[in-house]
């Protein structure tokens, strides 16, 4: 059997643990002291057994106490031959880099949080605005002159393009009698005190003995009427086709008494309204215009009829060839609807007014239809209605001819710009659609633009607002966009920024 080649060690370990005594309990020379054992154990690089036993024979001592065995595990790192002295002060470094090694994972988790909070700050800071720099092109007054339009050759006329807000007099004005034009701001009245939808009867007014006998009077001096009977019942709208359609006289006058409880009061209602629409030269002394007290002009008459075809009910009605009524039967429009374009809206004739008409006419101009309406007084003549109809109808021709289609804006124009302020881009800002308006000679068309939220990563073709053109009341909108994508800030850039 092979030996332990560390029994000698544990020997020669085990003979150390005892020093060797004297007579008198002294350590015996050539003995090793306690505390250099315990120093070689520590600095021992395997472990050791240790045997401890009683002294050697032949060797008188004092009393023991009884015999220990034990074994101690030494772990030696350090050859025997080199005991380990550990000073004080290295004690104290070991402690201290022992501390800094427990603090550094600290300071690196902190340092990392600070670096993240002020990462996280500037990356979830807002960006600047994005905005929208208008560059809107410059429009120029449209070319030409006033046209020279076919004026009657007595009375007065006027004519007026609404949707462009053109109106044209025949030349300085003053107040004549304007017979049953007059029914025309009576029924504006009317409606405008009582709206009724468009197709509805609305509400029911009963004729009473006093409407018949004024029927009869009216009837008897050759104005024009539709008869009645006592407790007969018509319907707000029946009451206005005979006044608009027939022109009857009497039905001007229930339609004031059932609006303002007399017909002078209602009468005050049409002077106020006709002062608020700028009617500065008319005036109204009752509700049917038989009176020659009522007078105007036929630039005036225009303004109320502009307000007055803007009602879908007022339309309808002046629009009817005819009408039936209960009583009165097949009832015929004095005003040629129907024919050369004509969709109303009132003669008036007395012979202190001669023929007076206003007409409002549909064109086509450009592809685009274009409502014209035409006035005129005072025209004379065998037959003065006729010769009113074929002046308005004149010069409804003769104003639409003279509007102008007007290039404004093409497509794909740049009507502004949005600066990226991370990159100094400059991204266009283009119309989606060619603007092109109708205008009167004279006439400037205006843009302007209504803007959208922009953001970084729109793309290419997204709305960016909306641009408006317009002559009068005329107005033409399109859609604008960006012509490419808005690139939004980099990360470095989102970064670095101050």
């Amino acid at each position: 059997m092979e030996s332990d080649p560390r029994a000698g060690t544990t020997a020669d370990v085990a003979s150390m643990s005892q020093p060797e005594l004297g007579l008198n309990g002294s350590t015996a020379p050539g003995a090793v002291s306690g505390s250099t054992v315990a120093a070689v154990l520590d600095a021992a690089a395997e472990p050791v057994a240790v045997s401890v036993s009683p002294p050697a024979s032949g060797i008188v001592a004092a009393p023991e106490p009884p015999p220990v065995s034990r074994t101690v595990a030494v772990s030696l790192s350090r050859p025997l031959s080199s005991p380990l002295v550990v000073a004080p002060e290295d004690t104290a470094l070991a402690a201290q880099a022992q501390r800094r090694r427990r603090r550094w994972p600290w300071v690196a988790v902190v340092v990392l949080v600070a670096v993240g909070g002020v990462t996280g700050l500037q990356l979830g800071r807002r960006f600047p605005t994005v905005s929208l720099h208008e560059a809107l092109p410059v429009t120029s007054p449209v070319t030409g002159t006033t046209p020279v339009l076919p004026w009657p050759a007595r009375g007065e006329a006027a004519v007026a393009v609404p949707q462009l807000g053109v109106t044209v007099d025949s030349g300085p004005q003053a107040a004549v009698p304007i017979a049953s034009l007059t029914k025309i701001m009576t029924a504006y009245v009317t409606l405008r005190d009582h709206p009724l939808a468009l197709g509805t009867q609305g509400p029911v007014v009963t004729f009473t003995a006093a409407d018949q006998a004024e029927y009869l009077a009216d009837e008897t001096q050759g104005a024009t009427v539709v008869p009645v009977r006592a407790g007969e019942t018509l319907s707000e709208r029946q009451l206005l086709d005979g006044l608009l359609v027939h022109s009857a006289n009497n039905f001007a006058d229930v339609l004031a008494r059932w609006d303002a409880g007399t017909v002078p009061a209602f009468v005050a209602k049409m002077n106020a309204t006709a002062s608020g629409l700028g009617m500065r030269n008319t005036h109204y002394a009752d509700a049917s215009g038989l009176s020659p007290g009522t007078a105007g002009t036929a630039g005036d008459e225009l303004l109320v009829a502009q307000v007055a075809m803007a009602i879908p009910t007022f339309a309808a009605v002046v629009s009817q060839p005819s009408v039936t009524l209960p009583i009165a039967g097949l009832l015929y429009n004095y005003v040629s609807v129907g024919s050369d374009g004509i969709i109303g809206v009132k003669s008036g004739f007395t012979q202190a007014a001669m023929g007076c008409l206003v007409l409002a006419g549909e064109r086509t101009v450009f592809g685009r239809r274009v409502l014209v309406l035409a006035a005129v007084t005072g025209q004379p003549g065998e037959d003065p209605l006729e010769a009113a109809d074929k002046a308005d109808v004149s010069l409804i021709d003769a104003a639409a001819a003279a509007i102008r289609e007007v290039p404004v804006v093409a497509r794909g124009v740049a009507v502004g710009s949005v600066t990226l302020p991370w990159s100094q881009a400059t991204v266009p800002v283009v119309a989606s659609r060619a603007i092109t308006l109708l205008a009167w000679p004279g006439q400037q068309p205006r843009l302007a633009m209504v803007r959208r939220s922009l953001h970084p990563g729109m793309q290419a073709g997204v709305g960016a607002g909306t641009l408006s053109a317009s002559v009068g009341p005329e107005r033409v909108a399109v859609a604008t966009r960006v012509s490419d994508s808005l690139e939004g800030p980099s990360v470095s850039w989102r970064l670095e920024r101050s």
